[in-house]
């Protein structure tokens, strides 16, 4: 009975040894849920489309995976794709759109300071960025064209990935990771803001969807028919760890004012990164 015990021992043992082992996460953040409506009062549009959820952000890895890295973004909702997305050489969803702004060196001033157009965003000046990785429905032609187009002064620290696809609830992207600049490090900053994906957008938007005053079919509420609300639906704040009061922080770093008088002057909000 033993010799047999012993046998069966070794066998699982060896079993255990030849499956493939699932690396930790380079980075691993999580987001509380329910949140997803940018400073405490943004509504989603009224088409049924945008199911609870959708833009919720629960969760944000990167992982390595030989010289790629793989960025995953999880949301609330199973991720849909509503408007058929490959039929114009699409990603496999329609509705979201998740940037995620990376700084390398958290120093005052150094990198960009300023969100991707359509966003109504800075960055605080100890937090400006280096790297910012699309995650959009969007095929890389048409990401390419609409950078050029629209953020020509922003492009060289736009990342567009090999491969952007859905798995159930996450969206993943694979980056070269010579492409973002080297394996992520201790002491980077993140920051992941969810949008939504509009393939009409403004000229000067880069694909995002409005935020207004009333919402619509497919145009959120809650915001200023101006741009001087900030155009993000979540996004990640410190510590990362999905407690509640980062509901509290999420809203007040999006906290919007508009000037009456000059709307369009009024000042953008400043956003933080993660260090985590």
């Amino acid at each position: 009975m033993y010799a047999r015990l012993a046998c069966w021992t070794l066998l699982a043992a060896l079993v255990s040894a030849s499956l493939p082992t699932v690396a930790d996460p380079l980075v691993s953040l999580k987001d509380p849920t329910r949140d997803d409506d940018g400073p405490g009062v943004f509504k989603y549009p009224t088409d049924p489309v945008y199911k609870p959820g959708t833009f919720d952000i629960t969760a944000f890895e990167v992982h390595r995976k030989g010289a790629n890295l793989v960025f995953k973004v999880t949301v609330r909702s199973r991720i849909t794709d509503p408007w058929d997305s490959r039929s114009w050489d699409g990603n496999g969803f329609s509705l979201q759109f998740a940037q995620i702004y990376v700084d390398q060196d958290h120093k005052d001033g150094s990198g960009f300071c300023e969100g991707l157009p359509g966003l109504n965003v800075k960055f605080k000046k100890e937090s400006c960025w280096e790297k910012v990785v699309l995650i959009s429905p969007q095929g890389r032609s048409r990401l390419k064209s609409e950078v050029r187009q629209k953020a020509a002064a922003l492009e060289k620290g736009v990342v567009i990935p090999k491969v952007t696809r859905v798995k159930g609830k996450t969206l993943e992207a694979v980056v070269k990771a010579r492409d973002l600049g080297g394996v992520p490090k201790k002491g980077w900053g993140w920051l992941v803001v969810m949008q939504s994906n509009e393939g009409y957008p403004d000229r000067n938007d880069l694909l995002t969807r409005k935020v207004n005053e009333y919402a619509g079919k497919h145009r959120f509420g809650g915001g200023s028919d101006w741009n001087c609300d900030p155009q993000v639906l979540d996004m990640v704040v410190a510590p990362g760890k999905g407690l509640d009061g980062e509901k509290e922080a999420q809203h007040k770093a999006l906290a919007f004012t508009c000037n009456e008088a000059d709307p369009d002057g009024s000042p953008l909000v400043e956003l933080p990164m993660v260090y985590p």
